[in-house]
């Protein structure tokens, strides 16, 4: 379309791309006798075999000691789809992955000087963090060299590692840096969860809970009901509440019309101001997971103040994650700056800056629905972090704190 006045013309570009890519479940990717990954290559389009760069979780290594050479004998086994174009490298596991450019600086120049082009391969098998800033290397060398994600942790299989994001903390923000980039596989490998320490394995399940609250009813008692065997580490009932979690976030992803966020509504990202926040002031020694359940217990509360959420289904809320090993409460919650402002209401802003726009926050309404609304009334929210830490004090055997 063309519009025209006396000094100026504007022709109006509108086109679209189409994005597709393949989320895998499966066990021993690795196992010479699994064709997953292989045939994933294979039918990328591109004459074999495809240089490929290995990235590898330290804290994924340490626990499977023999990954590595499994990884080696996987890719000479199947010579005609891989060339290895360097040693499978290691990157710090955790939030160290995302701290800064270092390790992206390096992987860049690892993709540089081993000359890969926009048809080669970047494999990162890891947590949430590793893929990220690996992913974020990736994506910025010649606009998008591709990523297949090997997810290890919950979280990351049933979140983090399934989207098409990708990012670096900087500026005293999580996620500050970061593109929009979807993989080109994501092969999910639940022999790694066995290995997790606690913090990881529970972590994950917030998740769970944040989309089952917003969208899932049934999701919700399911969790509710099996959170004492969760919390033991049943491997049936979590690679369960994996993929079910999973197919909720792509079913999003698809479906609600802003893959790229590009508006200011996030609804995957239900009681993450506040997490966020807590992470950041905790210099990380809350996890993802941990700050996230912190962070939907006291959204829902304060969504039971606004009359959105019954005092019952916030209770609920609150004891089902208590039940399941994960904190919902911090001493960080009442942490005040210099002129005595609480630290975590900062929180509320830095969130608005990140989405761009008018604040938005995904709220409860009802247990599997949610409302958005675009302010956060002080007195209501301080009120909501008196009734949490009321209902800990006064039931303190159901009420997980964080250490």
């Amino acid at each position: 379309m063309k519009q025209t006045d006396n000094t100026t013309e504007t022709f109006q570009q509108t086109f679209q791309v189409s994005y597709a890519y393949s989320v895998s479940f499966t066990r021993q990717l690795f196992d010479i006798g699994n064709p997953l990954l292989a045939d994933t290559l294979g039918g990328s389009g591109a004459a074999a075999p495809h240089r490929v760069l290995v990235y590898v979780d330290d804290g994924v290594a340490e626990a499977h000691p023999q990954l590595i050479q499994r990884i080696r004998n996987y890719m000479q086994h199947h010579a005609e789809v891989f060339s290895l174009a360097m040693a499978p490298a290691l990157i710090p596991g955790g939030e160290r992955a995302k701290n800064g450019w270092n390790i992206v600086r390096n992987i860049m120049a690892d993709i540089g000087n081993t000359h890969l082009d926009r048809h080669s391969f970047v494999i990162v098998v890891g947590g949430g963090s590793v893929l990220d800033s690996v992913g974020f290397a990736a994506s910025i060398v010649h606009r998008g060299v591709r990523l297949i994600r090997v997810p290890t942790t919950v979280l990351s299989q049933n979140d983090a590692g399934i989207g098409v994001k990708t990012g670096m903390d900087e500026h005293g923000a999580k996620n500050f840096v970061g593109t929009f980039a979807p993989p080109f596989a994501v092969l999910a490998d639940f022999a790694f969860l066995p290995t997790l320490k606690d913090k990881y394995w529970l972590g994950g399940v917030a998740e769970a809970f944040k989309v089952a609250i917003i969208k899932d009813t049934g999701l919700f008692d399911f969790l509710e009901a099996h959170a004492a065997a969760l919390r033991a580490r049943d491997e049936d009932l979590i690679e369960e509440v994996i993929k079910r979690t999973a197919l909720l976030h792509l079913d999003h992803i698809r479906c609600g019309g802003d893959p790229f966020e590009s508006g200011t509504a996030r609804p995957l990202d239900f009681g993450h101001w506040a997490a966020h926040k807590l992470e950041v002031l905790s210099n990380y020694r809350l996890g993802h997971g941990q700050a996230v359940a912190i962070g939907i217990v006291l959204d829902s509360r304060y969504a039971a103040l606004c009359g959105l959420l019954s005092e019952a289904d916030a209770t609920r809320i609150q004891q089902a994650l208590s039940a399941m090993g994960l904190p919902v409460w911090d001493a960080l919650l009442e942490a005040r700056t210099e002129t005595g402002e609480l630290e975590i209401l900062k929180g509320l802003e830095e969130f608005r800056e990140h989405l761009g726009g008018s604040l938005t926050i995904t709220l409860p309404q009802g247990i599997g629905s949610k409302i958005e609304v675009h302010e956060m009334d002080t007195d209501k929210l301080i009120e909501a972090l008196g009734g949490v830490k009321a209902s800990c004090r006064h039931d303190a055997r159901r009420c997980v704190h964080s250490a």
